[in-house]
């Protein structure tokens, strides 16, 4: 059973980089597309990043754009958000997703894991 495992969040002040990590368990993170969603309380999640097979693309969503970085290493089975320059809206359990094509529509991701926090004070 594929599972996927994120690590990294904390409380940051506002300004603050973070850089959160996902592992994949029981499957080979190269044969999927991998990403991060977003979700802060009461609104629907948000597509954050995304990166194909061998991370010759990626994909941002408009609020992070030039702020966040996506990457992966194949050889390690993971997937990282470097996030810069971090707002108090960027306040959110982040979700680390994967699925054999890229997209930007969380329902698009059969597989999700657990999410991690992350606060950002003002």
């Amino acid at each position: 059973q594929v599972q996927l495992k994120e690590s990294g969040g904390d409380l940051v002040q506002a300004g603050d980089s973070l850089r959160l990590s996902c592992e994949l368990f029981g499957g080979t993170a190269s044969s999927y597309s991998m990403g991060w969603f977003r979700r802060a309380p009461g609104k629907d999640p948000e597509f954050v990043a995304t990166i194909a097979f061998t991370g010759a693309v990626k994909q941002y969503g408009d609020s992070v754009r030039g702020r966040f970085s996506i990457s992966r290493d194949n050889a390690k089975n993971s997937v990282y958000l470097q996030m810069d320059n971090l707002r108090p809206e960027d306040t959110a359990v982040y979700y680390c997703v994967a699925d054999r094509m890229p997209s930007s529509q969380a329902r698009r991701y059969g597989l999700w894991g657990q999410g991690t926090q992350v606060t950002v004070s003002p």
